[in-house]
């Protein structure tokens, strides 16, 4: 409850002198700015000349009464969020409902006790600060969500963009050395080491990227026909210099290639392919093997992309599509990772139709992967 009133404005509007002299005594006792009125007309006049609180308005007036005054005040953009606590001797039912209905915010009626009508009209004015300041803070915070909002803007076009292009030279540099025979084994470590980095910084920047815009509801697939196996072939052409600093071999299989038509967003689709490969390798042990699956299943094209790492315990499972819970573990060699991939290819498979499955057991390994529907002649 607020303690000081001394900045809040009250007009009492009443057309009887004795009332508006005892409310203004009592108010002014509160240390309430007081400014009254005994008509219709005098309260406009106050309304325009200072920005008032909260209305006392008593409704038996002549010429224009309290219910019709409220009526308009209520409908003019300029006095309508005003609070009014009506004053009155009528106090049947139907009165208090037409108040009501008129917009009032609270009854008090004649004669009226001191202290009630000093607690109602405190606690109708802690109502108004209390909205004002969330009024203030909603200003504050889309201010914040649109400066957030355009960081994110630049970030996707300055940053993944040249991270894009360093990610591709990278990738370049790295089959062209392989035509290379006789050359430096520092120089290959460290450009594999820089490819691997690139990739992971690259499949990070994306998956953050997508992931805030998932979540502010600004993500929606734009699908096309594509061959899901040809589209797999390609990242797993590019997965392959990354899995082979742990030494791991990609091994794919797609049955009935011409069976794998898709309608998909392309763009969604790669990245959930290229985070469940990430995952394998991640929890893949040096020198082991990964195998990936494209194969169609009554109205279902499957890709599943198979480990045999580390495993993931029955437990952690059950955290693995929860947003609350975040889970993320590191990799066979200790690798980190955001923990966003799996809930991202969750999201993208809901907006493209189509289904996350897994299945996992400590120590074994695991196979992820996902269901999208045929495509339909």
């Amino acid at each position: 409850m607020l303690k000081d009133f001394s900045k809040y404005k009250v007009l009492v509007v009443d057309d009887i002198p004795a009332n508006v002299l005892l409310l203004k005594v009592l108010l002014e006792q509160s240390k309430l700015q007081v400014f009254t009125a005994e008509s219709s007309k005098e309260a406009y006049t106050q309304l325009n000349k200072e920005q008032i609180d909260l209305i006392l308005l008593d409704v038996l007036m002549p010429d224009e009464n309290g219910f019709e005054l409220a009526e308009e005040l209520k409908n003019d953009a300029s006095f309508r969020d005003i609070p009014i606590i009506f004053l009155t001797a009528l106090n049947t039912t139907s009165d208090i409902v037409k108040g009501f209905d008129l917009g009032a915010d609270d009854f008090i009626s004649k004669p009226f006790n001191k202290e009630e009508l000093l607690i109602r009209v405190r606690y109708q004015l802690t109502l108004l600060e209390a909205k004002r300041t969330i009024q203030q803070q909603t200003v504050e915070l889309k201010k914040t969500i649109s400066g957030r909002d355009k960081l994110y803007s630049v970030i996707a076009h300055d940053l993944r963009m040249p991270m894009s292009s360093l990610k591709m030279s990278l990738n370049m540099l790295t089959m062209k050395m392989e035509e290379y025979p006789g050359h430096n084994k520092d120089l290959i470590d460290i450009l594999l080491n820089a490819n691997e980095l690139s990739e992971k910084l690259f499949t990070l920047l994306d998956n953050l990227l997508k992931w805030t815009k998932s979540q502010l509801g600004g993500l929606v697939a734009f699908p096309q026909n594509i061959n899901l196996s040809a589209l797999a072939e390609g990242v797993i052409e590019v997965f392959t210099m990354v899995a082979s600093n742990k030494k791991i071999k990609i091994n794919f299989a797609s049955v009935n290639i011409d069976e794998t038509e898709v309608f998909v967003d392309i763009d969604m689709v790669k990245t959930s392919i290229r985070n469940l490969l990430s995952n394998a390798i991640k929890f893949s042990h040096t020198g082991s093997e990964v195998g990936v699956v494209i194969k169609r299943e009554n109205n279902e094209v499957l890709l599943s992309v198979e480990d045999h790492g580390c495993g993931i315990s029955e437990e952690a499972q059950h955290k693995l599509m929860n947003v609350e819970t975040h889970y993320t573990t590191y990799g066979t060699e200790n690798e980190s990772g955001s923990g966003l991939g799996l809930l991202l290819v969750h999201e993208f498979m809901k907006l493209n139709k189509g289904r996350v499955f897994f299945k996992s057991k400590e120590g074994k390994g695991s196979t992820f992967g996902f269901a999208l529907p045929v495509r339909e002649d």
